[in-house]
């Protein structure tokens, strides 16, 4: 008979789990702990290869249920809490889920029900996209875990952190480093000023942190930062263009500040620890990386045990197994820069311009902590491009002379006139999705 599949309990408490913990605004629970779990109303064999939807209120009950779950379910699903409630009939239906689990009411110390864990469980996460129904994607915890064996020296006792929810892909990746790789974790809150959790994240002694660029934009606008002093940044998520690179690395001198690229259906492809925006040209077509990556039609594409299987009623994978980033990639030298989404290129007159490519120009100006490049309409060209500008906290330029010195930093770095912004506008904030992704379409 084969051993029993590995599971998220078993493989995280391999490692010394009483000086181990994991801790939200609320709540601070040792490992040992936490492997008490629920004991779902002695519902195992309702459990028992069942399709779970996980619907909590709180991250630590989340993390609770999938570790219960991980190896007796047939299927977890986690639901990030902005999934819009009218989505939830159809999510029921198409991952013909039998039990939705919440937290609502319930304690956080019974028993975890003792029976044999002979599943390998799907997991089934939401892609992060802003309108519409979410997709749903199929991984395994093999191809959730993958990207652990990254090569990333880990010392014993660190403490990891992430402003991303882990019920999400990103968030989901740093907690299982947290629990696979022998350390602890501070959950973040979407309710909880970004101030007091930066206090938490000191109190904790956070070691290692990681964010998308906008999480990070958004936080080193906040005095707080000081007060800690992590080994590790990491950023992913969205284009980690060289302005934030540069803001991450002043911030914290004494951490190495990577920036990976994932996504919920590709998994981790890489991540770049030079310090640089964009990538090593190196990794394309190169058997010795984890992942096999290739720019077909302009887009990053990706292969590797890492991937998600599918979507949830549909196919994930192309030819020759790659999956379709949609991301637009382009080789300059020995270096490939992002310049953005495939969905999102702004149509000037014929032109195409990147959002993310001015937005990383704009960014470099001094006095800018963030900015937000949008389309607007023009009677003539279509469109011309836009943005928003969000000056850096305390700034007493004045727009005026801000508006003239990036329009002088968008011709010094050779930037086409139709790419070049018609209109600067100053804001006093720029809105994130519930995703870490900075919102590109208001309503």
């Amino acid at each position: 008979m084969p051993p029993p599949p590995d599971n998220l309990l078993a493989l995280s408490t391999r490692i010394a789990p009483a000086s181990r913990w994991i801790s939200d605004e609320q709540t601070h629970l040792s490992l040992a702990h936490l492997r008490t779990g629920w004991e779902f109303a002695g519902a195992i064999d309702t459990l028992c290869g069942s399709s779970v939807l996980i619907m909590t209120h709180r991250q630590l009950s989340a993390v609770m249920a999938a570790l219960a779950l991980d190896g007796i379910a047939r299927r977890i699903l986690l639901c990030p809490p902005d999934i819009d409630p009218a989505h939830i009939p159809s999510i029921v239906q198409q991952a013909e889920v039998d039990l939705i689990l919440t937290d609502d009411g319930r304690a956080l110390d019974q028993t975890l029900p003792s029976h044999p864990r002979e599943t390998v469980t799907e997991w089934i996460l939401f892609t992060s996209g802003t309108t519409g129904q979410p997709k749903m994607v199929a991984h395994t915890l093999a191809s959730l875990s993958g990207p652990l064996d990254d090569g990333l020296h880990v010392p014993s006792g660190a403490v990891w952190s992430t402003f991303y929810d882990v019920r999400r892909y990103g968030g989901l990746q740093i907690l299982l480093r947290a629990l696979l790789g022998g350390g602890s974790m501070v959950l973040s809150s979407a309710t909880e000023p970004v101030g007091e959790f930066v206090w938490r994240l000191s109190q904790s002694g956070v070691t290692h942190i990681s964010g998308t660029p906008s999480h990070w934009r958004r936080a080193l606008m906040s005095p707080a930062l000081r007060q800690i002093t992590p080994s590790y940044v990491r950023l992913s998520g969205e284009i980690a263009d060289q302005a934030i690179l540069d803001h991450l690395r002043r911030a914290f001198p004494h951490a190495s500040v990577d920036h990976a690229f994932a996504s919920t259906e590709a998994g981790v492809a890489f991540d770049v620890r030079d310090g640089r925006a964009g990538f090593p040209a190196s990794y394309l077509d190169n058997p010795a990386m984890p992942a096999e990556l290739r720019i077909i039609g302009d887009t990053l594409h990706i292969r590797s045990s890492r991937t998600a299987s599918r979507y949830l009623g549909g196919a994930l994978r192309g030819t020759e197994g790659f999956v379709d980033t949609g991301d637009l990639v382009v080789q300059s030298g020995d270096r490939c820069l992002f310049l953005g989404r495939k969905e999102g290129v702004i149509n000037v007159g014929g032109a195409k311009v990147y959002p993310e490519e001015v937005e990383a120009i704009i960014n470099r100006h001094p006095e800018v902590q963030m900015s937000r490049v949008w389309a607007r309409k023009n009677p003539i060209t279509g469109a011309v491009v836009a943005a928003d500008i969000l000056l850096q906290p305390g700034s007493t330029m004045s727009f005026g002379d801000v508006r003239a010195s990036i329009l002088r930093l968008c011709r010094d770095h050779l930037l086409p006139t139709h790419k070049v912004p018609f209109m600067l506008r100053p804001v006093t904030t720029l809105k994130i999705t519930a995703s870490g992704k900075l919102v590109r379409h208001e309503a």
